[in-house]
C-alpha cells in the first residue's frame, strides 16, 4: 500500500516538476488575491466563553440599566484644578472632544450638579433651583472642591482624592446598527443550545453571524477613527496637563494596533533572522532559498485560506503566522538534511533519485509528526472559547498544508536545481556541524546517572512548579508600562475608582412586601398621623406638600421598589459598605449611594417621603442617583463595582465568591436572588473554563499520542520512552510559568498544545532514524552516535534558529507576544535536550528494539 502510494506520488510531483511548481504557484496567487481582505479582532466579544450563561445574563442587565461605550480621558493639571485656567482649558477640550464624530456628549466635573455647594433642598431641587455647577461663577469652589473630593457620588469617580486628577468621560454614539444585529446573532444562538432547533434556524444563524461579522468589520474602523481622532484633540492640550485615554473601546483599538505591529515588524524580524541564522548553517544560498520559498508559499496559502473562510484573527491567534513558520521549516531542515546525507552516501545518484530517496524515506516520520502535532493543537478546539477554537483549527489545517507543501513545493525545486557538487570543504563543514550534535552523544555515553538524575530533580521541580500554576492574571499586564493603556489604567485604578466593571443584581425575595413601611402601620396609617400632627400646616410650601394628605401619599407609596424603602436601603447599604471595603474594590455605586445624599438633603426621611422624593426629583438627578441602581417593573437592585485591576491581591474567582458568600450567609440574602454580572464574571469563566477543558485534557492529548506512538513504533516499551522526554519538557515550561509566576490566561494555555507537538516532532524523527539505523549493527551505542551525527543536526538547526528567532519578541510591546516569544524558546530547547540527552539515555537503559547483537573482538 505505501509502495503504490509513493509511486503515484513520484508519477505526479517528481516526474512532472516544472508543471508541479507551476500548478503550485497558481493555487498560491489564487488564494494570495484575497489576503488584502485580512481581518483581525480585538472585540471584548471574542474573548468570552460560548454559551455562557452569565452572558445572556450580562447583556439583560445592559439592555435594562443601559451600559453604552464610552472612553475615559484623565487630566492632571499643572496649575490647581479649579483655577480659572485649567477650568478654562477643561471647558475647551471638552468642547472639542464634543464636537467629534461619533461623540454623544462628554462629562466632566463642569457640568455635574452640586448639591453641597452650598447643601441645597429637596424643594429647591424639585423646583430646578439650588443646583449649582463649576460653570456658574457665584459657586464657592472651596466647598465644591470638598463636595467633589468627598461626595458619595463623586469621591473618587470625577476627581482624585488629592483633588489633582480629574476624569471626562466621552460617551460614544450608539450604533443601533450593531447593537441589533449582535441581539439578534446572540438571540439565535441561545435558541441554538435549546432543543428543537431545527435546520432552518440553524441556517438564520448562519446568516446572523455572516452579516454579524461583515458589519463588525465596518464598527470596528468607525471605532479605532473615533479613537485616533480623540487622540489628536488630546495631542493638543497636553503642553500643560498630563493625559492619559482609557476605556474598552481604546483598548480593542491598541490590542488591534499591537497585533498587527507585531505580525509585520516582528513578523518581517523573525524571517531575517531566520535567513541569517540558516545562511550561517548551511552556507550555500540554495538551502537558505528552498525551505524559505516552502515557508512562505505555507504562509500565504493559509492567510488566503483564513481569509477566504472569514476566520477573524485574533489576539490568541496573532502568533498563528510565527508558529507555522517553526512547523515548516522543522520539515523543510529534516528534508534537506536526508538529502545532503544521501548526497554524500550516493554521489553517483542522480538528482532525481536523491529526491525520491529523500522524499520516500521521510514520508512517515513526517506524517506522524504531522498528525501527533494535529492532536496536540486540537485539544485547543474544546475550549468553547471561540477564538481559541479558531487557533485551534487553523493550527491543525495549517500543520497539514506545512506537510503537503514541504512534500510538494521543496522536492519541486530541488529536481528543478542542479545536483551540488561535493568538495573536501564541504565535507569537513559537514563533519564539524555533526560534532556540535556529537557532543551530546558523548555526555549520554560518559554521563549516564547524571543525565537520569538530573531529568528527574527537573521533573520534580518541574511538578511543583505546575502545582503553582494559576488561572489568574491582571490584564494591566498584557502591557508594557510605557504604553498608555497600562498608564491610563494605573491612574483611574489608584485615583478614579478601579477599571473592571462587576455587578451585582439583587431581586426582591417574593414573599416580601411590594412598599415596606413601618413595622406596625400601613401606608395611610402614616399619612393620617403625618396630617394629625400638622405636617401640611407646617410645611405647607415644602416639597411634600402637594400630596401629603390628599391621597397622593397611598398612590405614591404603592408604587415604590421594595428597595426604596428606609428597610430595602438599610439592607443595599450593609452590602455596599462592605464591599467598599475590600481591598480589591474601587469606587461602589448603588442606592446606598442614593440614601447618603438623601439624608443630607432630607435628614430623617420615612418611606412615605421617599416615594414622594422619587416622583419629585427632576428627570437629570433621577438618571443620576436612582435610574442605573433600581429597576422598578421587576422589583431588582443593582450594585455597581469598580474593582481595580492593578491591585496584587486581585483573585476574580476568590473575590466573587467571597462577596457571593457574604451577602448570603452574613446579610442574610436569599441565594437564588443574588446574581453576580459584569466583565469580570465573564473574563473569570473564560479562565476556569481554559483551566478545566484544556489543562485536564492534556492527559487525554498525551494518552491519543502515546497510542500513536504504539502505531508508529509497533512497541508499548518504546512509546513509552518516546513519551517520556516530551511529557518532561511541556512539564518544565509548563512549571517555569508557575514558578516565575507567570499566570495561565487565554494566552499562555496555548503554549502547552505547542510544547507538545514541538517535542514530539523531534522525537518522531529520532526514534524513526534510531530504529533504521538500529537494524544495521544491533549496537545501542553506536547507533546513538548516527543518529546524533544526522537527524541530530536537523534537530539542532532547527532547534537554535527558531530559539534565536523568536527571542526577538522580547522587544514587543504586547506581554503575551513577549511570552510566547520566550516560552516557545523554551519550550523549543527543552523538546531539544529532551530529544538528544534524555530520550537516547532511555533507549539505551532499556533496550526496546531487542538485545545487542555480539560484538566480534
Amino acid at each position: 500500500m505505501q509502495q503504490r502510494l509513493f509511486s503515484v506520488y513520484q508519477r505526479l510531483i517528481l516526474q512532472r516538476p516544472l508543471v508541479t511548481l507551476l500548478v503550485t504557484l497558481a493555487v498560491l496567487l489564487w488564494f494570495c488575491s484575497h489576503i488584502p481582505n485580512f481581518k483581525l479582532d480585538a472585540s471584548a466579544d471574542s474573548l468570552v466563553l460560548e454559551g455562557d450563561k452569565d452572558l445572556e445574563f450580562f447583556r439583560e442587565v445592559n439592555k435594562r440599566y443601559g451600559a453604552d461605550d464610552y472612553l475615559v480621558v484623565t487630566y492632571t493639571p499643572e496649575q490647581d484644578l479649579l483655577s480659572d485656567a485649567v477650568l478654562a482649558q477643561l471647558d475647551a477640550l471638552q468642547k472639542d472632544l464634543a464636537n467629534l464624530a461619533k461623540i454623544t456628549s462628554v462629562v466632566s466635573i463642569l457640568d455635574v450638579p452640586l448639591l453641597q455647594s452650598p447643601p441645597a433642598t429637596l424643594e429647591g431641587i424639585a423646583n430646578g433651583q439650588g443646583i449649582m455647577n463649576l460653570r456658574m461663577p457665584e459657586l464657592d469652589r472651596e466647598l465644591a472642591r470638598k463636595e467633589l473630593t468627598t461626595s458619595p457620588i463623586y469621591k473618587n469617580l470625577l476627581t482624585s482624592q488629592d483633588s489633582k486628577t480629574t476624569a471626562l468621560q466621552v460617551n460614544i454614539e450608539r450604533d443601533e446598527r450593531y447593537f441589533t444585529l449582535l441581539n439578534a446573532r446572540d438571540d439565535l444562538r441561545v435558541l441554538s443550545y435549546k432543543p428543537g432547533f431545527t435546520e432552518a434556524q440553524q441556517l438564520q444563524l448562519e446568516q446572523a453571524e455572516q452579516t454579524f461579522r461583515d458589519y463588525a468589520v465596518i464598527f470596528n474602523d468607525q471605532q479605532a477613527q473615533m479613537v485616533a481622532n480623540v487622540r489628536a484633540v488630546l495631542d493638543r492640550y497636553r503642553g500643560n496637563a498630563q493625559l492619559f485615554l482609557g476605556g474598552v473601546p481604546m483598548i480593542a483599538v491598541d490590542m488591534i494596533a499591537f497585533v498587527k505591529s507585531d505580525l509585520v515588524v516582528f513578523g518581517s524580524g523573525i524571517m531575517l533572522f531566520i535567513i541569517f541564522i540558516m545562511a550561517v548553517i548551511f552556507k550555500r544560498p540554495g538551502w537558505v532559498i528552498v525551505p524559505l520559498a516552502t515557508c512562505f508559499a505555507t504562509v500565504v496559502f493559509m492567510l488566503g485560506l483564513i481569509t477566504w473562510l472569514d476566520w477573524r484573527m485574533t489576539v490568541i491567534s496573532s502568533n498563528f503566522v510565527a508558529l507555522l513558520l517553526i512547523i515548516t521549516l522543522s520539515i523543510t531542515i529534516h528534508l534537506i538534511v536526508r538529502y545532503r546525507e544521501l548526497l554524500h552516501a550516493y554521489p553517483d545518484d542522480s538528482q532525481q533519485q536523491l529526491v525520491a530517496k529523500t522524499t520516500q524515506f521521510m514520508a512517515r516520520p513526517c506524517l506522524y509528526t504531522t498528525l501527533t502535532t494535529n492532536v496536540a493543537f486540537a485539544s485547543l478546539v474544546v475550549s468553547g472559547i471561540r477564538p481559541v477554537i479558531d487557533f485551534g483549527w487553523m493550527m491543525t489545517v495549517g500543520v497539514s498544508t506545512a506537510l503537503i507543501l514541504s512534500f510538494v513545493l521543496l522536492p519541486a525545486i530541488m529536481l528543478l536545481m542542479k545536483k551540488p557538487v561535493l568538495s573536501k570543504a564541504k565535507t569537513d563543514e559537514d563533519t564539524h556541524d555533526a560534532g556540535l550534535t556529537l557532543w551530546f552523544a558523548k555526555i549520554t555515553e560518559h554521563h549516564k546517572a547524571k543525565v537520569l538524575l538530573a531529568s528527574m530533580l527537573l521533573a520534580g521541580l518541574s511538578a511543583w512548579g505546575v502545582s503553582q500554576l494559576k488561572v489568574e492574571n491582571r490584564f494591566i499586564d498584557y502591557f508594557k508600562k510605557s504604553t498608555e493603556i497600562y498608564q491610563g489604567m494605573e491612574i483611574i485604578d489608584e485615583q478614579l475608582g478601579g477599571t473592571i466593571p462587576l455587578e451585582i443584581i439583587i431581586d426582591a425575595e417574593d414573599s416580601g412586601p411590594i412598599f415596606a413601611g413601618t413595622e406596625d402601620a400601613s401606608s395611610q396609617d402614616q399619612a393620617e398621623a403625618l396630617s394629625d400632627d400638622g405636617f401640611e400646616e407646617s410645611f405647607e410650601d415644602d416639597f411634600f406638600a402637594d400630596d401629603v394628605g390628599f391621597g397622593g401619599d397611598s398612590a405614591a407609596a404603592e408604587s415604590a421598589s421594595t428597595w426604596f424603602t428606609r428597610a430595602g436601603l438599610a439592607r443595599i447599604e450593609q452590602a455596599h459598605d462592605y464591599i467598599d471595603g475590600l481591598p480589591e474594590t474601587g469606587k461602589v455605586m448603588s442606592l446606598a449611594t442614593t440614601g447618603k445624599m438623601l439624608e443630607l438633603l432630607a435628614p430623617g426621611y420615612d418611606d412615605i417621603q421617599l416615594a414622594l422624593i422619587q416622583q419629585k426629583l427632576p428627570e437629570d438627578v433621577q438618571n443620576l442617583l436612582i435610574t442605573p441602581y433600581l429597576s422598578e417593573e421587576i422589583d431588582q437592585a443593582r450594585i455597581s463595582i469598580r474593582v481595580k485591576e492593578t491591585s496584587r491581591s486581585l483573585q476574580r474567582d476568590e473575590l466573587m465568591k467571597e462577596i457571593k458568600s457574604h451577602l448570603v450567609n452574613e446579610l442574610g440574602f436569599a441565594e437564588d436572588k443574588v446574581r453576580l454580572s459584569g466583565m469580570l464574571v465573564l473574563y473569570n469563566n473564560m479562565l476556569q473554563s481554559l483551566f478545566r477543558s484544556q489543562i485536564l485534557t492534556l492527559g487525554a492529548v498525551f494518552l491519543g499520542i502515546m497510542l500513536m506512538f504504539v502505531v508508529l513504533f509497533r512497541s508499548m516499551t518504546m512509546a513509552l520512552l518516546a513519551i517520556a522526554p516530551n511529557l518532561l519538557a511541556a512539564s518544565l515550561v509548563l512549571g517555569g510559568m508557575g514558578l516565575i509566576g507567570i499566570p495561565l490566561d487565554i494566552m499562555t494555555v496555548t503554549i502547552a498544545a505547542i510544547t507538545i507537538g514541538i517535542g514530539v516532532d523531534d522525537t518522531i524523527h529520532y526514534v524513526h532514524r534510531f530504529k533504521d539505523e538500529f537494524a544495521k549493527d544491533r549496537n545501542y551505542m553506536a547507533t546513538m552516535y548516527r543518529c546524533h551525527a544526522s537527524t541530530g543536526q536537523a534537530m539542532y538547526y532547527t532547534s537554535v534558529t527558531i530559539v534565536l528567532g523568536f527571542s526577538i519578541l522580547a522587544l514587543s510591546n504586547f506581554k503575551p507576544s513577549i511570552y510566547f516569544g520566550l516560552l516557545t524558546a523554551s519550550a523549543m530547547f527543552a523538546a531539544l535536550m529532551g530529544a538528544l540527552l534524555l530520550l537516547p539515555q532511555l533507549i539505551i537503559t532499556f533496550k526496546p528494539l531487542g538485545a545487542e547483537a555480539e560484538q566480534k573482538p
